[in-house]
């Protein structure tokens, strides 16, 4: 693999001029594109752990790293205003890099985004508000963010799960511990739910008392995945 390389985005939110970090061939001479969003105080370099691990030949790697190692100051499941506007401008870094992918001639059925914790929160929330097809969306240790009981006339209801569209058969995974610290696993559930409406291709794991963490069964997972679009080129 090519030593990782910086890239930098334009500026309108915190992560906006963020660098994006790069690992594997240079984007479009790959069989398949893997964009990686890192969690809550990690690195984009950290997520190429990962790819390391996954061990799929012929495969780009995009890694965004967030101002301050944070994507959004709080847990994401309190009312959307409350993480702005890093909420927004990590969105929007996400849809920047699919953007970068399409300008390369990079298929979106050949690009898959993956994230893990506040990563995976986000990469589910993106999928999510912008559906089409892709080659994949994992979300590992995540779910979609905001709030989703109403509590009354104060504050009002901050979210609904109404979103439009079809990812069209999209695979779309969702592994995440039964006790996850950070993580309710009804979140999990319900966030399953809604790609299901959203006409994706769920896979919905829960792994009995494992942590917050990603395992050995998630790495096959979506070394199966990755592999799969690589063979198909």
């Amino acid at each position: 693999m090519t030593s990782p390389q910086t890239a930098a985005g334009s500026t309108t939110g915190p992560h906006d001029a963020q660098p994006v970090r790069s690992y594997g061939p240079k984007l479009g001479e790959a069989a398949a594109t893997v964009v990686l969003i890192h969690g809550r105080g990690a690195t984009a370099d950290g997520m190429f752990i990962l790819a390391d691990a996954l061990g799929v030949s012929d495969v780009s790697y995009l890694a965004p790293q967030a101002a301050g190692n944070t994507w959004y100051p709080f847990s994401f499941l309190v009312p959307l205003q409350r993480n702005e506007p890093g909420l927004s401008s990590g969105l929007r870094k996400i849809g920047a890099i699919i953007r970068q992918t399409a300008e390369a001639n990079v298929l979106p059925e050949r690009t898959v985004i993956l994230g893990f914790s506040q990563g995976a929160c986000l990469a589910l929330e993106y999928a999510a508000r912008n559906p089409r097809r892709l080659g994949g969306v994992v979300g590992l240790s995540g779910g979609l963010i905001g709030t989703a009981e109403h509590q009354g006339q104060s504050p009002p209801r901050d979210k609904v799960f109404d979103y439009k569209g079809s990812l069209k058969g999209t695979p779309v995974f969702l592994g995440c511990s039964d006790i996850d610290p950070h993580i309710p696993v009804e979140r999990v559930h319900q966030s399953a739910e809604v790609f299901e409406r959203l006409q994706a291709s769920v896979t919905r794991r829960v792994y009995p008392g494992f942590g917050h963490a990603i395992n050995d069964d998630e790495i096959t997972y979506v070394r199966e995945l990755i592999s799969g679009i690589v063979a198909s080129g």
